[in-house]
């Protein structure tokens, strides 16, 4: 059963602020949808849980260690490189 305190809870929760009509309309709002929550629960008691409705494995490569890119190769899209390295906007004052 859902009281008026577990309404402002969930409020307070959610940073609202409700009036007190509104805490009694949340209140039988709550209620209806943990109603909805017992039926779904009495529907699906037989059925067994599941994280993917198709058998999925991990389709990745494995992870081997390999010689890592030359610096050329790394930066020949760069946009901004400078002295070597990837050059990016300047984020703070002098």
């Amino acid at each position: 059963m859902i009281t008026e305190e577990d309404v402002v809870h969930v409020a307070n929760l959610a940073k609202i602020e409700l009036k007190p009509e509104e805490v009694k309309k949340f209140k039988e709002e709550f209620a209806k949808i943990l109603e909805y929550f017992n039926i779904i629960d009495e529907v699906c008691e037989d059925v067994e849980p599941t994280y993917h409705v198709l058998p999925l494995k991990n389709v990745l490569r494995d992870d081997k260690p390999r010689e890592p890119l030359s610096r050329e190769i790394t930066l020949m899209n760069a946009r901004h490189v400078e002295e070597g390295y990837f050059k990016g906007p300047k984020i703070m004052e002098d």
